[in-house]
């Protein structure tokens, strides 16, 4: 990356040195075909028999003298202008391959270790069930386990197979009437019962929108996860649902770390995770919010994340009641 953007700036710097140069020999050229003008003009019109022929012949080249620098001035500078336009797309384009090349990195070894981290947990727990002989209790536990190490490998691959389609322009919406309060409520307590939180909700009743059930499930489950995710186990997540002017307010709060504001709007990129690879603890894949903003906004809503204080940071979905 350096070596390129040294590159990039030496080559940039040549071509405008060489830019000026050219202007600076355009201008001495003009100069000299005007003294050489000059010269002609006083050997073929005597200024003191006709001065104002003379001083009419010498108004004319000057100003064509000023026409030939106006337009060296007015070409060089549309040269130089287009010249930094492309040096500014090149480069962009360049540091958007690399960061993106870097983000594909990020995400090929964070969902690696997604896939294996729950596959050898099931592993593990159906092992122990057919090598041991365990009471009714224990069972139930690790297969219990097993079932949310599933769920987890489920949505992975939804969220992998969903940004696919959505990139791809292939996935097709249903609409239809839903109840956002219920499904609210269900995804909330299917949370609850898979996590040992304390989830502290404030839904308001009957609130519908239309749009597309499924998409939009994924989208709060998303949300849900992450605030799993950064909140430690003895402090609460506040979920709260109402309606303000003609949409639906969810707000999703964690007691997490929070979001430095440099992170704010980039947390919502593809691949895009806060930190390396290698020195964040959290899991995920960088596609769980990316989803979730490309859902809202095709629901023509909108999200933003903002401070929860005096730690956390606070989901906000917006979206048209029907």
């Amino acid at each position: 990356m350096r070596f390129f953007t040294s590159v990039h700036l030496l080559l940039l710097t040549y071509i405008i040195t060489a830019l000026v140069f050219w202007e600076m020999s355009l201008q001495k050229q003009s100069g000299l075909i005007y003294e050489q003008e000059v010269i002609t003009l006083k050997s073929q019109v005597d200024s003191v028999q006709t001065p104002a022929i003379y001083n009419e012949k010498m108004a004319t080249l000057k100003h064509q003298l000023s026409l030939r620098t106006s337009q060296y001035v007015g070409e060089g500078t549309t040269f130089l202008l287009v010249i930094l336009i492309g040096a500014f797309v090149v480069y962009t384009s360049f540091v958007r391959r690399i960061t993106l090349s870097r983000q594909q990195n990020n995400f090929m070894l964070s969902v690696t270790h997604e896939l294996k981290s729950p596959i050898a947990a099931m592993k593990l727990n159906l092992q122990t069930l057919e090598k041991h002989q365990l009471n009714e209790d224990k069972r139930m536990q690790l297969l219990s386990r097993c079932i949310k190490e599933a769920n987890r490998l489920n949505d992975l691959c939804n969220n992998i197979l969903i940004a696919s389609q959505i990139e791809g322009r292939q996935y097709k919406q249903t609409r239809e009437t839903i109840d956002l309060s219920e499904m609210l409520e269900t995804l909330v307590n299917d949370y609850a019962t898979r996590y040992p939180r304390n989830f502290e909700t404030d839904i308001t009743p009957r609130c519908k929108i239309f749009g597309d059930k499924m998409m939009l499930q994924m989208a709060i489950t998303n949300l849900l996860e992450n605030a799993v995710k950064y909140t430690r186990a003895d402090r609460p997540i506040a979920i709260t649902l109402h309606t303000k002017q003609d949409n639906a307010v969810v707000q999703i709060k964690d007691q997490g770390d929070g979001i430095p504001d440099a992170e704010k709007k980039k947390i919502f990129n593809k691949f895009y995770r806060i930190g390396n690879e290698e020195s964040r603890k959290s899991k995920g894949t960088g596609l769980g919010l990316y989803l979730t903003n490309k859902i809202i906004l095709q629901h023509k809503g909108r999200i933003t994340v903002k401070d929860n204080v005096p730690s956390g940071a606070i989901f906000e979905i917006c979206l048209p009641l029907e």
